[in-house]
């Protein structure tokens, strides 16, 4: 198979988030010349007529589909129809639309959500559908996998070359670093760092530090993507991570050690951990010869870096 043609149209949906921003990132970088981005408030993908009409007037050759209605457990489990409906709204209408369109090829953004609650570890694709869902996060996780499952059928049905990717929990540059609905890294820099800053004494990290956690710098998710899409075609899908786990105890070192943090570290047992482990199988990425390469210290002391040039 040919890998990607740099000169050709490529769309990027979603290339204000972390993800999106990343992928954009590494296209430049590596030679495309007609990245086409739209911001939400010039093209609403949850609206059909219009994502019909932008993909008539554009003809992308490629697509690659990081948009998305995302948030952290709150907003998930507060706001769960608007959650499914936006997402299933983004996926249908910009996945068929590419296919009327005649786009070469697709990628679909999706998440390790998609898993059941309790997977065995590490998490294989072939776990997906095999018991319940997060009941937190399922109106994501749902529209997710029917994003994935739409990709699989439009591929069988239309001989279309669409892949789907769930990577783990990402960190980087452009994340949200708020303290009330941002992840765990990105808001542990962010608690440090505003410790360092006002000369506090401790910093309290909630539960009991023992819970293990995958982590993937968006950098080397925007490597996956562009690898898969130059060097693969078929109809299975993909785990990306690093394949490997830290406590989050020890991930609470590194980022006091990056923010240069003197203070200590008081762990709240009180509250709760959450599920102790998720780590994804990634064998099936990596025997197509595709492997992360930037380590969890340096993704850390570059994200913080970033964050320190944007904080004000």
């Amino acid at each position: 198979m040919e890998p990607l043609d740099r000169k050709k149209k490529i769309y990027v949906a979603g290339h204000t988030g972390l993800v999106g921003s990343a992928l954009v990132r590494k296209l430049e970088k590596e030679g495309f010349s007609r990245i086409i981005t739209r911001m939400h408030k010039e093209l609403d993908l949850t609206r059909q007529g219009k994502v019909e009409d932008f993909f008539k007037k554009e003809k992308p050759d490629y697509v690659i589909l990081a948009a998305a209605k995302v948030g952290g457990i709150y907003a998930n489990d507060t706001y769960p129809a608007d959650f499914i409906m936006k997402n299933l709204q983004i996926q249908c209408n910009v996945i068929d639309a590419a296919y009327k369109n005649k786009v070469k090829k697709l990628l679909f953004l999706g998440s390790s959500c998609i898993y059941p609650k309790e997977c065995p570890q590490p998490i294989k694709e072939e776990y997906l559908l095999s018991d319940y869902l997060e009941k937190t996060n399922e109106a994501y996780a749902l529209a997710k996998i029917a994003g994935l499952k739409m990709c699989s059928y439009y591929n069988k049905q239309y001989k279309t070359d669409y892949i789907s990717v769930m990577p783990c929990n990402l960190y980087g540059i452009n994340d949200n670093f708020s303290l009330e609905n941002s992840h765990v890294l990105p808001a542990l820099i962010r608690k440090f760092h505003e410790a360092k800053i006002k000369g506090e004494q401790k910093v309290v990290v909630w539960g009991s530090g023992r819970p293990l956690r995958e982590f993937l710098n968006v950098d080397d998710l925007a490597e996956a993507c562009l690898f898969l899409l130059d060097n693969y075609q078929g109809n299975e899908f993909f785990n990306v991570g690093s394949g490997k786990e830290i406590s989050i105890r020890e991930l609470v070192e590194l980022i006091k050690k990056a923010v240069g943090f003197e203070g200590e570290i008081v762990m709240d047992t009180s509250m709760p951990d959450g599920t102790m482990r998720k780590l994804t199988d990634i064998s099936r990425i990596k025997a197509l010869g595709w492997k992360p390469k930037i380590t969890l210290e340096e993704g850390v002391k570059n994200t913080y870096q970033w964050f320190c040039s944007q904080y004000e």
